[in-house]
């Protein structure tokens, strides 16, 4: 493929940058071969140029297609270059928050400074035993990857974890080891996993400490060594480390801090165990504070010391050992604040009182004088002499420091031994995984020893990384058998010989340490003069003569020769070492101890080299000579196992969470060799493809007549079409490896294809669609038309009706106009006239009221005179009169004066003057009293004229106006007239019928006040029932409270109940487990016993019974304890006693003996007891067959009696029938009427017959009765049916007259009669019983007669007090009556309710006692026609005989329990019983025994029988626990006996359910409660296990089914998947949903044939689709590929296929569909639209049963299949998010794929009868039988 092709228009390349390392662009024109320069477009709009160098010819790398952005694997890259490695991390770090990504065999981990969900143990479980292409990349995946191949191949494992510091090579470690503490299969309290897990918190503690680039940075490398068994459990585990940094005890740089550990001990000095060791604050102390950053953001010191001491006791390093550690770290920090004083400049010194160091000596228990004095002193040793000389103050605090580091140092070194031999197993590793967490290669401004040591580790590494790679690509093309040619690689040989050969750096470093006076400058020369021209990997700085640079693999790297030699040498003062030897600690004695035999030993090998020295210090090993050692040591352990590479990345420097640098992360992959990798691919295959996956993908590119049936060959003939250059592919055996980019050249190719095919279609849907819019249009066009063109005629119409109506319009207004004209002249004519003629009226008028008012004033003043003269000449005559009579009138004064004088006068006046004063003072009293009368009446008389003076004044007013109106209409005056006159009239009938109103409202006033003083009587009544009516309302509504309380109670603690049932069955299963550990253990512990015992006692051991002694309370405790049986049979399957005290074992066989000798005792009676049964039983034969043939034919008359008798009495309960049935459809006949006397003569006639049946029966009974008795009075069988002739009943005792005894001496004939009275007094009853019925159902008619009249005229009262009532007032009314009646309407439903409750429940009662008397009575007929019928056609010859009637009992002797449970639960196998017998046939065999055992009342036999049922199951699930089968058939057996214990318990919650003939087979004896329960707990260990087979078997199909299965593969087509393929994808046998369906429909039938009770099926179902629900679900949050539309779709079939099985069992309603409710929701989200901010509104409204965590997970790893699908923008996430943070849910990412649903075990009662049970002969069970 020419690059024109490739670099053409629209190409996208990548472009270097400074700032971004790499740039992408766009060609804007086409490439021609041997232009000078490409002109490309930025992604910014920016146009450059790039120019090409003519020579080389190097063209910018090219762009990989969106597509395959964001890939797994990087190798899956069509273009492999580092701008492609670089851009596919960033995607998936900043885009998709994924920090793990493959690069061919390495795990590439960015460290996303963020806590991060993805470690959980669901995590773990969902990687646990996946393949490691089959996931998305991570730590758990390589560690799965390493444990399988330890597993498979036998071959030890290595992780090698590498990076620079920051970049989270601890914390990948640490979570490699976690997974495999999880994975394995070891137990205890404190096992192994735990301890190798305990090791990290120390390691960090003493090893680990905040850089500038890293807070808990590892200062030293290790290797940890974690040992498996042969079953693959961890045993044990060696940890081995290197180059501990230990100038930082003593030195930090600023933002640095020392070792975590001093940090822990001084935020834990205030504890009171630390108070000895006199500790501050962090900031007191020297070599603490230095950095000055004490504290690390989050971490809490006091906490973690915490932690640490935690891991320290779980190692098994005790508190003395652990306080001593401590005391020497304070030691430690108390020597570096010693302070050194400057005597002169040769001369130090340290003052005797410094506190410091006095506190050192005594925690370090040495001499103070002597330590400071050789603080600041040093020895010198010669051939003759010693001197002691002082040195300057550097060098007394550089020995102080080295004191202080090689204590720190011997320290590190024993606790890193305490580890390994706390870790250290007993038992013989088989293999081991070792996980290596080193320093990466590191690069500083000033770098020294250590980062020489570290970067040649390094480059011993990489060597190896390099070696492994080219080695795997080449068992790759071997394996393929494809044309293998050598592919070079940068071999970095040069450069490790360079620092590790002889005469190299290390050699001529140690040398120049062996040298008196050598120094780091004379070190530097010696480098320049050998290396410098020898070596081009060597160099040498331009403005340095103490440096030298190294050109590693990753960099160069420049090395400061300052303090090479002093680290080198690591010398410590041998008189400090000698002062610490006379300590009186001796823990620290200890220590040193352990440094000589290092010493020592070191010694020795070196003697054994032949380099033997004259002194110790020249013997011993520099760290340079060790470090090598070590690391050679390291590499071949690492090339003696399976590599398993992880390279940490840091994405920046400042610790920002999923932000990334390019430069520093670039940097990075090419110093872990990431680029190397790529490049060692990219110069072979890197691509590949199985032939099937190639088909599936590029099946667009091919014709149907190219496809043929080998799909190889087709690939081979579609390559040669497409791909002319040979060379650019190969054809392996079943892969095709592709060149770097013809992948995407194919995806180009099938791109356009598809681009193509699409523009075809949509051409022919857009022709479609606008034709259809053409006729759409057309169509359209056509009908607007029409409309149009009758609008327009519609409107022409409506134009010429408005002209006519115009026209019309216009002459009647015409017309109108003229009239009106005409109308107002005329009108203004008359008007004239009218107000002419009126004038001239007026003024005739006015002329003729004058000369009348002028008339009437004359003759007024003329009468005015006249009265005036009469009045003068009247008075003047009164005058005259007046004056004569008081003449008269003084002259008779005069008379009476003297006449009054007189006394008798006087007298004669006063007499009767006091009765006329009373009778005036009357007169005057009545006079006032009608003045008062009068003066009232006035006032009403005035009151009366006012108003009609009012009234006449307004009527003249109105007369007035009326007037004026008359003057003004003079013409209508005589109409006006008579109107007046009218109205007058009407005015006078208007006051009468006033008047008349007044009275009648008067009277209706007062009825209506009547009939409301009524009204409001019963308005108060009404008030009151309203009142009453509201209390009982409240009182309800009171009740209904209570009532909802009570109810949300219930379901409290309904739902406190299953949770405590969960709880329950969860405490339940440990303990299960905790005992079945417990049993293993103890099997282990006694193995050895029993192997040495002898083969007597054990075959003795192995035939002991159960010990009568022991209680059944005794039993059922034990029956937790153990799953071995009571007998021999179970004892033989490998379970042995739990006993080891050797004398108890000498007593129980001596108790065995015993034991045997009662029973060898017992067994001699009871065969003596048998014999004599026998004997008896014989004789009993032989005197029984002497009489049969005389009592044969009395028999036979006997049956033919009874058969007659029975007859009779079926007749005479008819009649009997017909005469009282009270729903018969005629009446009972009358007496003496004509059927009545035919009905008594039949009734006569039948007790007639009836008397004589009874006589013959009652002889013939008494006949052969005497016969019997006296047959057998003195045989043995006499006392075995103790008969006695005095209790035949004799009637001479009874009362009864002398003519019946006369006439039947036997009593028959009285009995007969006594029967006769019988009968006649139950006719009687049943007559007076049908009269009170009669008599009670009359009364309750009347009385409901009367109800309702008496409601009848409650009705008729209320209606007519609401018509007189207004409408509300009315409403009201009748709301309240309503109400009132339904109140006692409710009443009298309640007590009806409770009388028809009290009634149900004695019709129950009784109903009870009639069902069992029916079938006693059914049973006995049909057992009595039976006789019958089979003795009818033999009469004559044979003898009928009952059949047996069974019991439900299964008769076993004591013993053979273990026979029953051998034959009936361990050999039994369930496919066998399933399919032929009766489903649950064991569980009612055990009962029918538990049966038997109750019955004899025997409580040792039940407690033995159940213990030993449990036992046995117990064992049997034990040992076939897998097998789903056994499972599920121990499932249904365990529940069936469970519920036949409660079934025939007795209780009245189970019996209810039984039949009658169930209820007499209930327990007698023993309440087996207890058992139920123990029963209860097993079903749920066998539910949990039969959970567990399940979920075994399905595992392996539901991912393959669910997920990876494709209905029509290739439709999207499937995406390149590099180095890791997936081990499921297109298998020959693939694993569809139709699989999965057929395995779940062999479960349920399964548990269908083995009689699994329905409701526990559907908890099983449920669970069943729960666990495929969590798996796929787990598995689409965890494989990004599976994350798109199409698979969305896939998964939504797949899911309606599982709900289909469902509808077709009928069990959509037992919650299984509900549990698939995440997993459809993650298919919608796959699908639905994700671009907008509703998009994501709909999203939370629909994703109800999603977690956050979940829906966001699912979002980013969304990857479009195919080029037309887009990737989900950061911006919608963010949207998400917003909505969904406030969410209240759990935050976890998976599903609990282990959980469990909480079971209940539901009580269904059997209807299977146990008496019908057969026991078939299968099951060798010939020693029961049937009772």
């Amino acid at each position: 493929m020419a690059a024109s092709e490739l670099y053409a228009k629209h190409a996208r390349v990548w472009l270097p940058d400074a700032g971004e390392v790499w740039k992408s662009a766009e060609l804007i024109k086409d490439y021609t071969p041997g232009d000078l320069k490409l002109t490309l477009q930025l992604e910014d709009g920016r146009e450059v140029e790039h120019k090409i160098d003519p020579r080389t010819n190097n063209l910018p790398p090219l762009r990989n297609p969106n597509l395959l952005v964001g890939e797994n694997d990087l190798t899956t890259l069509s273009y492999l270059h580092e701008p492609a490695v670089l851009h596919n991390l960033k995607v998936r770090f900043i885009d998709s928050k994924l920090i793990y990504t493959y690069c061919g065999i390495v795990l590439v981990a960015i460290n996303p400074y963020e806590s991060l969900p993805i470690y959980e143990a669901d995590i773990i479980n969902a990687y646990s035993g996946q393949n490691m292409g089959d996931m998305d990349p991570h730590i758990f995946a390589v560690a799965e990857e390493a444990y399988k191949q330890m597993a498979r191949d036998e071959r030890n494992q290595s992780i090698i974890v590498s990076g620079e510091s920051g970049a989270g090579k601890t914390v990948s470690a640490k979570y490699a080891m976690r997974y495999f503490a999880t994975v394995s299969c070891s137990s205890g309290e404190a096992n192994v996993e735990e301890r190798v897990l305990a090791s990290n918190p120390i390691m960090e503690a003493l090893g680990n400490a905040k850089t500038t680039r890293n807070d808990n940075s590892s200062r030293f490398g290790k290797y940890i060594e974690i040992g498996f068994d042969k079953t693959h459990c961890i045993i044990g585990a060696n940890m081995r480390t290197y180059l501990l940094e230990k100038s930082r005890v003593v030195f930090q740089a600023n933002e640095e801090r020392n070792y975590h550990i001093f940090y822990q001990l001084c935020a834990s000095s205030h504890l009171p165990e630390f108070k000895a060791f006199k500790l501050g604050c962090a900031d007191d102390f020297h070599c603490t504070n230095q950095g000055q950053s004490p504290v690390i953001d989050g971490v809490d010191d006091a906490k973690e010391m915490c932690k640490t001491r935690r891991a320290f006791s779980l190692l098994g390093i005790g508190e003395s050992d652990q306080m001593a550690i401590y005391q020497i770290m304070a030691a430690i920090l108390h020597l570096s604040n010693v302070e050194v004083k400057d005597q002169s400049a040769d001369k130090s010194r340290i003052l005797p009182d410094d506190v410091h160091l006095m506190v050192f000596c005594e925690l370090m228990g040495v001499p103070c004088e002597e330590m400071a004095h050789w603080l600041c002193h040093r020895k010198l040793k010669t051939t003759t002499e010693t001197y002691v000389k002082s040195v300057s103050k550097m060098n007394a605090v550089n020995g102080r420091d080295a004191l202080a580091k090689h204590i720190y140092a011997r320290l590190f070194s024993w606790i890193v031994g305490s580890i390994n031999v706390a870790l250290k197993s007993a038992a013989k590793q088989h293999s081991f995984i070792g996980v290596l967490d080193i320093y990466g290669f590191e690069t500083f401004d000033v770098n020294s020893f250590e980062q020489f040591c570290i970067n040649y580790a390094n480059e011993k590494l990489q060597q190896q990384f390099n070696l492994h790679v080219f080695k795997l690509e080449q068992e790759e093309y071997m394996k393929e058998e494809i044309p293998w040619t050598l592919i070079d690689f940068d071999d970095n040989q040069p450069c490790i010989d360079l620092i590790e050969a002889k005469l190299g750096v290390l050699d001529l470093l140690d040398e120049e340490c062996k040298m008196p006076k050598g120094s780091d400058d004379t070190w530097a020369q010696k480098l320049y003069n050998t290396l410098l021209k020898q070596n081009a990997h060597f160099d040498k700085p331009r403005l340095s003569n103490r440096a030298f640079i190294i050109y590693h693999f990753a960099d160069k790297v420049e090395y400061q020769c300052e303090g090479f030699l002093e680290k080198n040498r690591d010398t410590v003062n041998e008189e400090h070492i000698n002062v610490l030897k006379k300590s009186q600690v001796d823990w620290l004695l200890k220590l040193l101890e352990d440094d000589e035999k290092v010493t020592r030993s070191t010694n020795k090998r070196t003697s054994v080299t032949g380099r033997a020295g004259p002194t110790q210090r020249d013997n011993k090993k520099t760290v340079g000579l060790q470090f090598r050692q070590s690391l050679h040591l390291l590499m071949d352990t690492l090339n003696a196992t399976t590599p398993h590479y992880v390279r940490c990345i840091k994405p920046n420097d400042y610790k920002s969470p999923f932000i990334m640098d390019p430069v520093r992360a670039v940097q990075q992959l090419r110093a872990c060799g990431i680029l190397e990798t790529i490049r060692i691919s990219a110069a072979g295959f890197p691509s590949r493809w199985t032939y099937q996956e190639f088909f599936s993908r590029y099946r667009v590119l091919m014709k149907q007549k190219d496809v043929l049936s080998d799909r190889k060959q087709t690939c081979k003939n579609l390559l040669g079409k497409l791909i002319k250059d040979q060379d650019k592919y190969q054809f392996g055996k079943n892969k095709i490896f592709f060149r770097a980019g013809q992948v995407a050249y194919l995806e180009k190719l099938r791109s356009d294809k598809l681009r193509m095919a699409c523009v075809r279609i949509q051409k022919t849907i857009r022709c479609w669609l606008a034709r259809k819019k053409y006729l759409r249009m057309r169509e359209s066009a056509i009908t607007i038309q029409r409309h149009v063109r009758g609008h327009q005629a519609r409107c022409y119409v409506k134009f010429l009706r408005r002209t006519r109506a115009a026209v019309i319009i216009q002459r009647n207004v015409r017309m109108w106009a003229t009239r009106r004209r005409y109308q107002q002249q005329r009108s203004a004519a008359i008007t004239i006239q009218c107000v002419l003629r009126a004038y001239m009226a007026r003024k005739e008028y006015f002329k003729l009221m004058f000369e009348q008012k002028a008339v009437i004033i004359q003759k007024w003043v003329k009468g005015w005179l006249a009265r005036q003269h009469y009045r003068r000449t009247l008075r003047a005559i009164i005058l005259l009169q007046s004056c004569v009579r008081r003449m008269k009138a003084k002259k008779e004064l005069k008379k009476l004066k003297v006449e009054a004088r007189s006394v008798e006068h006087i007298k004669k006046l006063n007499v009767g003057m006091e009765n006329k004063i009373m009778q005036l003072q009357h007169k005057i009293n009545e006079q006032h009293k009608e003045n008062r009368e009068l003066s009232e009446k006035l006032n009403v008389v005035k009151k009366t004229q006012t108003t009609e003076r009012e009234k006449q004044s307004r009527e003249i007013e109105s007369l007035r106006r009326s007037e004026q109106e008359t003057r003004a209409k003079a013409v209508t005056l005589p109409s006006l007239l008579e109107q007046l006159s009218f109205l007058q009239h009407e005015l006078e009938n208007t006051r009468r019928e006033k008047e008349e109103l007044e009275e009648y409202t008067k009277v209706y006033k007062e009825q209506t006040q009547q009939v409301v003083e009524d009204l409001n009587v019963k308005n108060s009544l009404l008030n009151r029932g309203k009142d009453e009516l509201n209390k009982l309302i409240l009182e309800q509504a009171h009740q209904l409270t209570d009532i909802k309380t009570n109810v949300e109670n219930a379901n409290q603690l309904e739902k406190d109940l299953t949770e405590e049932r969960s709880r329950y069955q969860s405490l339940l299963s440990e303990h299960l487990h905790l005992e079945e550990r417990h049993r293993d253990l103890k099997e282990e512990l006694n193995l050895s016993i029993v192997r040495n015992a002898s083969y007597e006692s054990s075959s003795k051991s192995s035939h002991t019974r159960t010990d009568s002694n022991y209680s059944s309370s005794s039993e059922f405790s034990q029956s937790f304890g153990s799953t071995e049986g009571e007998d021999g049979t179970i004892q033989k399957e490998h379970e042995t006693p739990a006993t080891v005290d050797l004398p108890i074992l000498l007593k129980l066989q001596r108790r065995v003996k015993e034991l045997e000798q009662d029973k060898h005792s017992l067994w001699q009676q009871l065969d003596k007891g048998e014999a004599a049964q026998q004997e008896k039983a014989k004789e009993v034969a032989e005197q029984r067959t002497v009489g049969r043939a005389e009592l044969d034919l009395e028999t036979l008359k006997r049956q033919e009696l009874e058969s007659d008798n029975k007859k009779l009495k079926l007749d005479l309960n008819e009649l009997r029938k017909s005469l009282t049935n009270e729903n018969s459809e005629m009446a009972p006949p009358a007496r003496d009427s004509l059927p009545y006397n035919i009905l008594l003569d039949q009734l006569t006639s039948s007790n007639e017959e009836l008397e004589i049946r009874k006589e013959e029966v009652l002889l013939l009974r008494s006949h052969m009765v005497r016969q019997e008795a006296l047959k057998h009075k003195d045989s043995a069988l006499a006392e075995g049916l103790k008969l006695d002739l005095s209790e035949i009943p004799s009637f001479q005792d009874v009362d009864r007259s002398t003519d019946i005894h006369t006439l039947n001496e036997d009593g028959e004939l009285w009995l007969a009669y006594e029967g006769l009275k019988e009968t006649n007094k139950l006719l009687e009853c049943q007559m007076q019983e049908q009269d009170r019925v009669h008599n009670e159902e009359s009364r309750k008619l009347l009385e409901e007669v009367n109800k309702l009249k008496a409601e009848k005229e409650q009705q008729q009262k209320l209606l007519t007090q609401s018509l007189l009532l207004p409408e509300d007032a009315r409403i009201d009314a009748s709301l309240k009556h309503e109400i009132t009646r339904l109140a006692n309407e409710n009443l009298e439903l309640m007590e009806q309710k409770e009388q028809q409750d009290q009634t149900m429940r004695k019709m129950k009662k009784h109903l009870k006692l009639y069902i069992k008397k029916v079938d006693d009575f059914e049973a006995s007929g049909q057992q009595k026609s039976k006789t019958s019928v089979m003795s009818a056609p033999v009469r004559a010859v044979n003898i009928t005989r009952k059949e047996k009637e069974y019991r439900g009992m299964l008769e076993y002797r004591a013993g053979d329990e273990s026979r029953l449970l051998k034959n009936l639960v361990v050999d039994l196998k369930p496919r066998g019983v399933a399919v032929s017998f009766t489903p649950g046939l064991p569980a009612y065999i055990i009962f029918m025994c538990v049966r038997y055992a109750d019955n004899v009342n025997d409580d040792q036999r039940v407690s033995t029988l159940l213990n030993s049922t449990i036992s046995s199951i117990k064992g049997v699930i034990k040992r076939r626990g897998n097998d789903f089968e056994v499972v599920s058939f121990w499932l249904a057996n365990t529940c069936r006996l469970m519920q036949c214990l409660k079934q025939y318990s007795g209780d009245e919650v189970f019996i209810t359910h039984n039949t009658a003939k169930q209820n007499e087979q209930c327990l007698d004896n023993f309440e087996l409660s207890e058992y139920q329960q123990v029963f209860g707990d097993l079903a749920i260990q066998i539910y949990r296990q039969l959970i567990k087979c399940l979920e075994n078997l399905l595992q392996p199909l539901i991912v393959a089914s669910m997920l990876e299965h494709e209905t029509i593969q290739g439709v999207l087509g499937s995406k390149p998947t590099g180095l890791r393929k997936r081990s499921t994808s297109f298998s020959e046998a693939a694993v569809t949903v139709e699989v999965l369906l057929q395995r779940l429909g062999v479960f349920y039938a399964t548990m269908q044939q083995h009689g699994v009770d329905l409701d526990l099926i559907k908890q099983l179902v449920k669970q069943q689709f729960y666990i495929i629900c969590a798996v796929t679900l787990n598995n689409l949050l965890l494989r990004k590929e599976m994350c798109s539309w199409s698979k969305g779709l896939q998964i939504r079939y797949n899911v309606w296929q599982l709900e289909e099985w469902l509808a077709e069992r009928e069990l959509t309603d037992c919650g299984a569909k509900e549990t698939l409710e995440p997993l459809v929701q993650a298919a919608q989200l796959l699908q639905i639209k994700k671009k907008t901010e509703e998009d994501a509104q709909a999203i939370c409204t629909m994703c109800s049963a999603l977690t956050t965590a979940q829906i966001v997970k699912v979002l980013t790893l969304y990857t479009p299949v195919i080029e037309f699908e887009e990737r989900v923008s950061p911006t919608f996430l963010t949207t998400l998010k917003d909505l969904l943070k406030d969410r209240v849910e759990s935050s976890t990412l998976m599903m609990d794929a282990k959980k469990i649903f909480t079971v209940t075990l539901p009580f269904t009662p059997s209807a299977v009868a146990l008496e019908t049970i057969q026991i078939p002969a299968s099951l060798n069970l010939g020693f029961l039988a049937r009772i």
